[in-house]
């Protein structure tokens, strides 16, 4: 009995340690998966150190890098400090008597004008140094003006012989010969005070000799107009003379004579493959002004003259890149224009429309255009950036800033 009870207890007790094995084996079992999970999960979630920034260098050892300074532009003191009437009458352009020099010394005293035009038939202001007391009495350096194409067309032919037409010089000369022409009559032109010639004639014209343009042109080819106009305006460049070349958009082709009233040119699409091709190679004429005619062009300006139209200074400053002065033709003595608008508000319209040189040969009447502007400026006609602008390429012009 004794013996089986002993079986029985020892039974039990194996039992019991088996059962105690079974238990810490399972709680070691949960305890593993509970710490392979947190090690799961744990590693699943991005490092912390890793998921900080890099530092970046110290401010210290990384050296400022300056801007750039401004640009200066050197006529903004300049302008800014004119009175508005004197940054007005740098605009303009006024013929004087040209027998001799007391008329041109009184406009350029009293109001100071960028510039004369010397017209007509006598040359006592061309001879004997007359000009040198009306450069002295102008404070900033004086535009002085003529007309010297050559053929009819011309201003020193009495002091310093005649010069052919531009259709003759194309037909005789080589564009070579003609740059020394142009440098020779350069030359006196400069010797005699004048800085400017309103030459050579861009227009491309078949016409008959005596028409508007006509033998004025070099040749109805634009190409070898262009090779011509580049040459004459070389030989004035090498004579220190400033060429104005004309007139934009195009009067070669034209339907009658801007002196004697309204004129049509062919479309602009047109003019694009006849008088318009010289101005696509503005750059290399160097520094010239270009003058604008009186021209009414079908699909460009809508019935006005191309003198005063927003959109003929628009074309040739953007198609066309040209950032000089532009200047009007005569703006007192046209009839495509003076049958339109009377003088003030002629070159008022004109200054607005994108002109910074407003010329006018019949001389006189400075002091009431000059009125007149001031008028147009104070009441928003003439926008006062729009002086400025002009003013601005008219002083660079001149070398003055």
């Amino acid at each position: 009995m004794r013996r089986a009870h002993a079986r029985r207890a020892g039974t039990s007790t194996l039992l019991l340690f088996v059962a105690l094995g079974a238990l810490v084996a399972a709680s070691c079992a949960v305890v593993t998966s509970v710490g392979t999970d947190q090690a799961s999960h744990t590693a699943a979630l991005p490092s912390t150190a890793s998921s900080q920034p890099s530092p970046s260098p110290s401010s210290s050892s990384t050296s400022a890098v300056e801007p750039p300074p401004p640009v200066v532009d050197p006529c903004a003191a300049k302008i800014a400090a004119m009175p508005l009437r004197a940054r007005l009458a740098q605009l303009v352009v006024v013929g004087v008597d040209p027998r001799g020099p007391e008329d041109a010394l009184a406009v350029v005293r009293n109001e100071q004008v960028g510039g004369i035009f010397i017209g007509g038939d006598d040359v006592g202001l061309l001879s004997a140094g007359a000009l040198a007391p009306v450069h002295a009495a102008a404070a900033l350096p004086l535009t002085v003006a003529v007309d010297d194409e050559g053929g009819r067309v011309q201003r020193l032919d009495a002091l310093d012989g005649s010069l052919p037409s531009a259709r003759r010089m194309a037909a005789d000369l080589s564009p070579d010969q003609v740059r020394d022409v142009a440098r020779k009559r350069g030359l006196a032109l400069r010797e005699r005070g004048v800085t400017t010639d309103l030459a050579p004639v861009l227009d491309t014209s078949g016409q008959p000799d005596r028409t508007v343009i006509g033998d004025r042109s070099f040749s109805p080819d634009p190409n070898t107009a262009l090779g011509y106009a580049l040459a004459f305006a070389g030989g004035l460049h090498d004579a220190g003379v400033t060429p104005v070349v004309k007139h934009f958009p195009g009067h070669g082709n034209t339907s009658g004579d801007s002196h004697l009233g309204a004129v049509t040119s062919p479309p602009l699409d047109a003019l694009r493959g006849t008088d318009l091709v010289p101005y696509r190679h503005l750059p290399e004429f160097g520094d010239v002004v270009v003058m604008l005619g009186h021209i009414d062009v079908p699909g460009l300006t809508g019935g006005v003259p191309a003198t005063l139209s927003p959109a003929a200074y628009a074309l040739l400053r953007g198609e066309f890149g040209f950032t000089g002065p532009a200047m009007t033709d005569d703006l007192g003595a046209m009839r495509a224009v003076t049958d339109r608008v009377g003088l003030p508000e002629a070159v008022t319209q004109a200054l607005a429309a994108g002109a910074d040189i407003a010329l006018w040969s019949s001389g006189g009447r400075v002091t009431e255009v000059l009125t007149h502007l001031e008028g147009a400026v104070a009441s928003g006609a003439l926008p006062a950036a729009r002086v400025d602008e002009a003013v601005h390429r008219v002083l660079a012009a001149k070398q003055v800033c």
